[in-house]
């Protein structure tokens, strides 16, 4: 049994690492036949196999990656039929809008809902606006007092998920843009540095 810790500087781990995760998102990537054979959406399936909305173009891709965003802080079930519902009117990428939604997910849903109470109350100064109100003499049961609470924090929570939406989507939306510059610009690099050596060797 190897008991050995990851070395986190190790090439091969890291390598090995960046490897894991894009084959899961590979697997974890809607595809054409998978959502035409999906009973839900096989009635306009026909809209959603466009093939405008299965490339991947510099436009595209930013606006798959806002609107994944969006369905993945804004609704709590359906995130992915909800991306590729936004993707058809806009012409966004459905595969990067359906993987996008994949930030909110069963394991990482307790951390969000956290930091959407603590980012909605900074937000919104709840505690400082609603101390000493007189609503709150009015309320003078336990259970009105756990519904009070209830009620406010799902209030700010939800207005933390909104603002975690509307940031996140806007700063996916501008890295994706950048990001698919670069990878194009370096394609092309490559390229040409390939031709460069290819013409220098021929010539030698």
């Amino acid at each position: 049994m190897d008991d050995r810790k990851p070395d986190f500087h190790d090439k091969d781990f890291a390598a090995r690492s960046i490897m894991y995760i894009v084959h899961w998102l590979q697997e974890k990537m809607p595809t054409r036949a998978g959502m035409e054979r999906n009973r839900y959406l096989k009635p306009i399936a026909h809209r959603f196999l466009r093939s405008e909305l299965w490339r991947f173009t510099r436009r595209s891709v930013p606006r798959g990656v806002a609107l994944g965003m969006l369905a993945a802080f804004l609704i709590p079930v359906g995130q992915i039929f909800a991306a590729v519902f936004l993707a058809l009117p806009v012409r966004a990428n459905v595969p990067i809008a359906a993987i996008t939604t994949f930030i909110t997910n069963p394991l990482t849903y307790p951390f969000w809902i956290a930091a959407a109470n603590q980012t909605g109350k900074f937000a919104l100064q709840i505690d400082a606006m609603t101390a000493g109100q007189p609503i709150n003499t009015h309320i003078q049961s336990e259970f009105g007092q756990w519904l009070s609470w209830l009620v406010r924090e799902a209030g700010v929570t939800a207005f933390g998920f909104l603002l975690f939406a509307i940031v996140f989507a806007a700063a996916g939306y501008l890295l994706s843009s950048f990001g698919w510059r670069w990878w194009i610009a370096h394609k092309r690099k490559g390229r040409l540095d390939k031709i460069l050596a290819d013409r220098a060797r021929d010539g030698q």
